[in-house]
Order: C-alpha cells, then structure tokens, then sequence
C-alpha cells in the first residue's frame, strides 16, 4: 500500500468536499434569485391586469413595475417556531376605522447578522375558516427602512404553520400591502411588538 498516495488522499478530500459544496451551494443561491426575479415579474404582470390590480386605471396606464430591494440569500432565515399555548384575540388597528378579529399563534426567533430577534405571528380569525386558509400564518413587521425606503405603514410576509419548531422567513418576498398603492383600501397596521430594529434591506421597497 503507497501511503504517500493515502496521505495526499487524506489532505485532498477535505477540500474536494469542501469544494463541491461551495459550488453547490453558489448554483443553489443563483436558481433562488432566478427564481425570486420570476415571482416579481409574474406580480407585476398581475399589478398589470385591470382586473387583478390593487392600482387605479390611471396608475396602470402609467405602471413600469414595482420596486424591489436587491434579491439577497441572507435574508432567508430559519426561525425557531413556538405556538402560543393558549391564543389570545384581539382587534387589530388597520389604515380604517376597520378592526379585523386576530389572534396570536407563536413566536418566531431568529438572528439577522449578529443580532437575535423575535417576532409575534398572527392568524385572521375569519380567513382561516375559509377552505385553504386554516394553516395560514400573517407576519406583518416594520424595520428601521420602514417611511424612508419601504412603505411606512409596514409590509408583510405569509407563512403556513409549520410541522416542526423550524420554520422559514423569506424577507425577500416581504411584501406591501394594497393600501400602499391606493387609498381605499383597509390594511392591518403592524403591532408594536413587530418592530424590527435594524434596515431589512430585503423586499418590496415603497411604490413611489
């Protein structure tokens, strides 16, 4: 046995692997941000169509496109979930004088950068009666580019219940909601609590 051959063996494979896995995981980076950047150009197909559109007719006939923060993989996290053991529902302040029925679920607790945070989780306690909406997850948030770069009333992310404590927050698909292109609309107001104290430069950045 030549253990010459072993020994470079031995030092290779380490960096083989490690190797294969970078550039497994560059050409799975590249296919999420092909695959963001499809998502965004089928909504703004939809935010196109006058018949699906949150925007006024004058406003299509002038609409180029939403604007998006740059799609970045570091925004997407995993979070640890814990279910709110016994719910409680409240009112929740929209842009109107409308106050929706929600209720707490869980908790969401995950690090961005250096820093840990925890987020509260909502469910709509009439949407989730409705067929394919009972596992439904609402994660409304502000973050410190909230009234400068983004929307100021907030934006939001959906998510689905989880079937583990590990659940995954996309920032890139944080999304505004309708009463940031047209007044009439009514739209919850994120609650206090989802304040996030850093830039989340991630996400659907204010319409204009």
């Amino acid at each position: 046995m030549n253990y010459r051959i072993l020994a470079i063996l031995f030092l290779i494979s380490p960096l083989w692997l490690t190797a294969q896995y970078d550039k497994a995981t560059s050409i799975s980076r590249k296919q999420y941000i092909k695959d963001t950047k499809n998502e965004r150009t089928a909504k703004n197909k939809e935010f196109s169509d006058t018949a699906k559109s949150p925007l006024s007719y004058e406003q299509i006939a002038n609409f180029s496109g939403l604007r998006y923060f740059r799609i970045d993989p570091d925004f997407k996290v995993t979070a640890t979930f814990r279910k709110t053991e016994i719910p409680i529902s409240f009112k929740m302040k929209t842009t109107t004088d409308r106050e929706p029925e929600y209720r707490t679920f869980g908790t969401l607790s995950f690090k961005l950068g250096d820093t840990t945070l925890v987020l509260q989780v909502y469910q709509n306690v009439e949407l989730i009666k409705k067929p394919g909406y009972s596992d439904y997850l609402f994660l409304p948030f502000t973050d410190e580019t909230s009234a400068a770069e983004s929307y100021g009333g907030g934006r939001y992310i959906d998510l689905r219940v989880p079937l583990s404590n590990k659940i995954e927050i996309d920032f890139n698909k944080a999304y505004n909601p309708y009463c940031a292109y047209n007044h009439k609309y009514s739209c919850p107001i994120p609650p206090a609590e989802n304040h996030i104290p850093l830039k989340v430069k991630a996400g659907e950045k204010k319409y204009k």
